[in-house]
């Protein structure tokens, strides 16, 4: 796809850098059919405007934390395959890996690192031919990042697990599930197994599920 064609919205809080983001984009052939401000605008103006690429900044109203990035997500989501690029001062481990995730075509840059005007364009071009740029410092982050110990489990067995933690017995969870205690008897199980914690004569496992449990969720 020709830079010349390319139809761009963009999503950034910051007057000045909008601006600046607009000229920047413009000498290079891009066209921005629209600026908004916030992530609740942003996924407005790409259903109106049908962009060919998204460029978003991660932190925008109303509190200023991963609006841009989950509404990034939200956009995949939505429309697989745009071409979406997030701008962030620091790296939001969470949902940058579930942008990621969301496929091919989707850039995380740093703000701090994008020294490079030429760079910056070109990461641009690479997100529009199905390519991922992700800044280095983030890939560090995410590949060292402590792994869930609950990231094996089913939604019914996290469900299961919940409901352990309240102190629910077997009997109390099948009722509250509607299912039979056979049934939560093999959740409970395969709860068990997947948290490697195995039959032994001194530990209660429930009560071990429970703290990993929690600990997961501090």
């Amino acid at each position: 796809m020709s830079a010349v064609t390319v139809r761009v919205v963009l999503a950034e809080d910051g007057v000045l850098l909008r601006e600046g983001l607009i000229q920047v984009l413009g000498r290079f052939g891009f066209t921005v059919v629209d600026a908004v401000g916030d992530a609740e605008h942003l996924i407005t103006s790409v259903g109106v405007h049908e962009p060919d690429l998204v460029v978003t900044d991660i932190k925008m109203p109303p509190g200023f934390h991963d609006e841009g990035l989950r509404a990034a997500v939200q956009l995949r989501r939505m429309r697989p395959g745009l071409p979406v690029v997030v701008l962030s001062q620091y790296v939001q481990e969470e949902y940058a890996s579930d942008l990621i995730g969301t496929g091919d075509g989707v850039g995380y840059l740093l703000k701090d690192r994008v020294a490079d005007i030429e760079e910056f364009v070109a990461a641009l071009r690479t997100v529009l031919a199905g390519g991922t740029v992700v800044d280095p410092e983030v890939v560090r982050r995410l590949l060292h990042r402590p792994r869930d110990p609950l990231a094996g489990l089913s939604p019914r067995e996290r469900e299961v697990l919940g409901l352990i933690a309240e102190g629910r017995s077997n009997s109390s969870i099948a009722g509250a599930l509607f299912v039979s205690e056979t049934a939560v008897g093999k959740h409970v199980g395969n709860i068990l197994a997947k948290l490697g914690l195995p039959p032994t004569d001194d530990t209660n496992r429930r009560v071990m599920a429970v703290l990993t449990y929690l600990g997961a969720r501090a």
